[in-house]
């Protein structure tokens, strides 16, 4: 079969893996069924399977990577949607995705100076808490690598699903806006995810605080980026 062909076999058998996941998922919220880690685990064993390489994967697949793209300037619609709570809390959203992002950028470099971290590897990890569109796009200022970013966007976002929801029940927030944006800040659409399954506003809430934090990192990367000047 023509590499061609196979390529844009990969493609539907991405898109149809997912899209069955996905509705498996909604039928039976496990952990190991989340799109993001069964999708992925099915798919590299099928590759892996019919010993084919990345690039031949990556040939057709990478117009669903060009999608971020859109994606990105489809965040202007929850803006839109949640003005209100913007004009009247735009100064907590603002320095609580700020501080999120120097606290992140803090632990982060004090991990990798505890565990010896490869340079790369600790440029590519800088940016794991913002949405994928925002981290690809910050970690280039980073000089991060785009595949090691994206893989730490996702585990990050895993770990937010997974403890998320418990941490906050040993912290004291008595307001649907202090529950909703630290999910946003610190695990982007994972995390959001888990807000909306608390309420409505929790959801909105994690969904600006999503957006102000990946506007905030990609703003800030070139600043950051200075520390390794």
């Amino acid at each position: 079969m023509k590499d061609s062909m196979i390529s844009l076999l990969f493609l539907f058998t991405t898109i149809s893996v997912f899209y069955g996941n996905q509705a498996i998922y909604k039928k039976h919220q496990r952990i190991w069924l989340i799109p993001a880690i069964c999708t992925s685990i099915l798919l590299i064993a099928l590759v892996q399977a019919t010993s084919s390489s990345y690039p031949l994967y990556f040939k057709d697949t990478q117009w669903l990577v060009w999608l971020l793209g859109p994606a990105t300037v489809a965040f202007a619609l929850p803006i839109y949607q949640n003005w209100r709570i913007i004009r009247k809390y735009w100064m907590a959203l603002t320095v609580g995705s700020f501080v999120s992002i120097v606290v992140s950028v803090f632990v982060t470099l004090l991990l990798a100076k505890v565990l010896n971290l490869d340079e790369v590897i600790t440029r590519s990890l800088l940016a794991r808490s913002v949405s994928t569109p925002f981290a690809l796009e910050a970690t280039a200022n980073l000089g991060g690598k785009a595949q090691l970013t994206g893989l730490f966007v996702i585990i990050t976002g895993l770990f937010g699903i997974v403890f998320g929801e418990r941490v906050l029940t040993f912290v004291p927030v008595r307001t649907r806006l202090a529950k909703g944006a630290p999910l946003g800040t610190a695990a982007h659409g994972f995390g959001l995810s888990i807000a909306r399954s608390l309420g409505r506003e929790e959801g909105a809430v994690a969904s600006l605080t999503m957006i102000f934090s990946g506007v905030l990192m990609v703003m800030l990367s070139p600043v950051i980026a200075l520390v390794f000047a």
